[in-house]
């Protein structure tokens, strides 16, 4: 396939807004794809060139594009970087420079789709030195074989950020469409952008809107997904969870109280303790150990403590199960808030100091998968009685701490106990359900003691002044709404000015500035990466923001490493909260 069948669509995609518009064009393209295709183009629609599991990262600077849009193009860094503060986006930039570039070019060919797939994935291949420079040269050839469109989402790819508001939900339905449409009866109107379905036809679409999400739940893996559901709906159904390829964990709602849990997990539930650490999957594949987050991330080299102490616990030849991180301090034994562990996530260098230093415990609380059994169709209490039979328990290695009951007082007392030991709360949950990977679905429940709290996302933000101007502040928040991030207000309390007293606005500044769009003056957009937990007094209706709600003094708690941006918490989930509040409030 030519790279320019790819960058249509690209730009058709980024054409619209409307999203059953991007759901036409995308399934029209996925259904005539050719099967030697299907892995590179689901890859590439994502601005990835390595699946989301993968411990492989582009990690391509700014300056390295610069510079090899100087060799492609002739243009000088200072020309490009003018027109980097102008345009706001180096996609545009480079385009705008292969378009008028001054650079003779005696070869020209045109660039495949596996051309550019492969210079991308050679970028990481490179250690030593010369790495910088070699690293150039593949994207320099690139762009010097690109037209102005192509050159665009080269680089735009090179830096993980495509810019074509393409997110999972988009891509799942485009599967739908694409594969079973006839099965459903399914037509969209261009004229109208509409899809109408009677009652039996929505029903048929759910069903293989579900199945479609489960089978991708189990695999994170779209373009496994894609290949399957291509050759029918018992292909799909075949897909089944593997060790190495992590799933997508099963979601847990809030409940306002301990009676309100039960409400929704029925009684009797099984209460645990809610640490304040970070969810990770363990999957063991004979002597192998895999660790990933609930993001995806694979950290198996962040946490080599981790891996020693599953390999010699775990009693299984192949197994995934479920455990909360926790780090601890090593002279009281006491756990430690989620932040002290959280800088080990992303630490690449000094593992073994970092480790010595921030120490863990690893609790256990589900599995997955056992020697060749999908556990996650069993229910929770067997589950969890397999768990305890395949794990030997030690000091830093254990199950989480758990009663079974339908009282209400024994709940509060185990509750206050949590509270008490420095945890968050408890975990409720039914004792007869099934995993389900990705959902809030109602099988489990978290009370915590501060209820008024969420995760949002940083969508934009306002440099300061004085002796603030380099860093970013008055942060714009965001819920997530399918697959769109409408405001839900500005949070600039609980940041600090000095690293060791916390989270600091020089912190947040770095972290941020990879992810920065065009900007007016002082105002920035930011794109949904970074993920922060905010509490706030109280939930508005507020018709100043995208949301349509606002938070009423809200203030920064945490950053969360661990979510991702389409793990942020939900509108409908603000709407309910909204709802919950005792009496109604205001509108701003």
């Amino acid at each position: 396939m030519l790279y320019q069948t790819l960058v249509d669509i690209y730009e058709k995609l980024n054409a619209t807004s409307k999203r059953l518009e991007k759901t036409s064009i995308l399934s029209a393209f996925l259904k005539n794809l050719q099967d030697n295709d299907v892995e590179q183009v689901i890859l590439l629609l994502q601005g990835i060139v390595f699946p989301i599991w993968d411990e492989r990262r582009l990690g391509i600077a700014d300056k390295l594009v610069i510079h090899a849009i100087n060799i492609a193009t002739g243009k000088s860094p200072e020309f490009i970087e003018q027109k980097w503060k102008e345009l706001g986006d180096i996609g545009d930039v480079s385009a705008n420079c292969v378009q008028k570039k001054t650079q003779a070019t005696l070869f020209s060919n045109e660039l495949t789709l596996s051309k550019v797939f492969t210079n991308m994935q050679q970028l990481v291949s490179f250690t030593g030195e010369g790495t910088v420079d070699k690293k150039t040269a593949l994207v320099a050839e690139l762009l010097t074989n690109a037209t102005s469109s192509q050159a665009k989402y080269i680089a735009r790819t090179a830096l993980g950020d495509l810019r074509i508001g393409l997110g999972d939900g988009t891509l799942r339905d485009s599967i739908v469409w694409a594969c079973f449409s006839q099965q459903i009866g399914l037509v969209y109107n261009q004229a109208e952008n509409d899809v109408k379905l009677d009652e039996e036809q929505r029903k048929k679409y759910n069903e293989y809107t579900n199945l479609v999400q489960s089978a991708y739940d189990k695999t994170t893996d779209f373009s496994l997904v894609l290949e399957k559901a291509r050759k029918g709906e018992e292909a799909l159904k075949k897909i089944t969870i593997t060790p190495g390829l992590p799933l997508n964990v099963m979601l847990y709602q809030k409940a306002q109280n301990i009676a309100d849990a039960f409400a929704t997990v029925g009684q009797p539930a099984s209460i645990e303790y809610k640490y304040d650490g970070f969810r990770l999957q363990i999957h063991k594949i004979k002597e192998k150990i895999l660790l990933f987050t609930r993001r995806l991330e694979n950290v198996t080299s962040q946490f080599p403590d981790i891996s020693k102490e599953a390999k010699l616990a775990i009693n299984a030849t192949n197994a995934i199960l479920e455990a909360e991180i926790v780090g601890y301090d090593i002279s009281s034994g006491k756990y430690l808030p989620f932040q002290n562990i959280s800088m080990r996530i992303q630490r690449k260098h000094d593992i073994e100091s970092t480790a010595a230093k921030y120490p863990v415990h690893i609790i256990l609380f589900d599995l997955l998968y056992l020697d060749g059994r999908d556990c996650t169709v069993l229910h929770y209490h067997d589950r969890t009685e397999l768990l305890a039979g395949i794990c030997a328990q030690s000091k830093t290695f254990y199950l989480a701490q758990k009663i079974i009951t339908s009282d209400e007082k024994e709940a509060a007392e185990f509750y206050n106990k949590s509270l008490l030991n420095g945890n968050e709360g408890v975990m409720m949950k039914n004792l007869s359900s099934p995993y389900q990977p990705g959902s809030r679905v109602g099988y489990g429940v978290k009370v915590k003691s501060v209820m008024d709290a969420l995760d949002v996302v940083i969508v934009g933000a306002e440099w300061g002044e004085g002796k603030r101007s380099k860093w970013l502040s008055s942060f714009v928040i965001a819920c997530k709404n399918k697959d769109e991030y409408p405001a839900i207000g500005r949070v600039g309390t609980g940041f600090k000015e000095k690293a060791e007293e916390g989270t600091a606005f020089a912190e947040m500044t770095e972290l941020l500035k990879p992810h920065i769009k065009p900007q007016e003056g002082r105002e920035v957009q930011i794109k949904p990466a970074i993920v922060i937990e905010v509490h706030y007094e109280e939930i508005q209706q507020s018709p100043s923001t995208a949301a349509g709600y606002a938070l009423r003094f809200p203030r920064f708690v945490r950053l969360r490493p661990d979510r991702r941006p389409e793990d942020a918490s939900t509108l409908a989930e603000i709407q309910k909260l909204f709802t919950q509040q005792r009496g109604r409030t205001k509108n701003i």
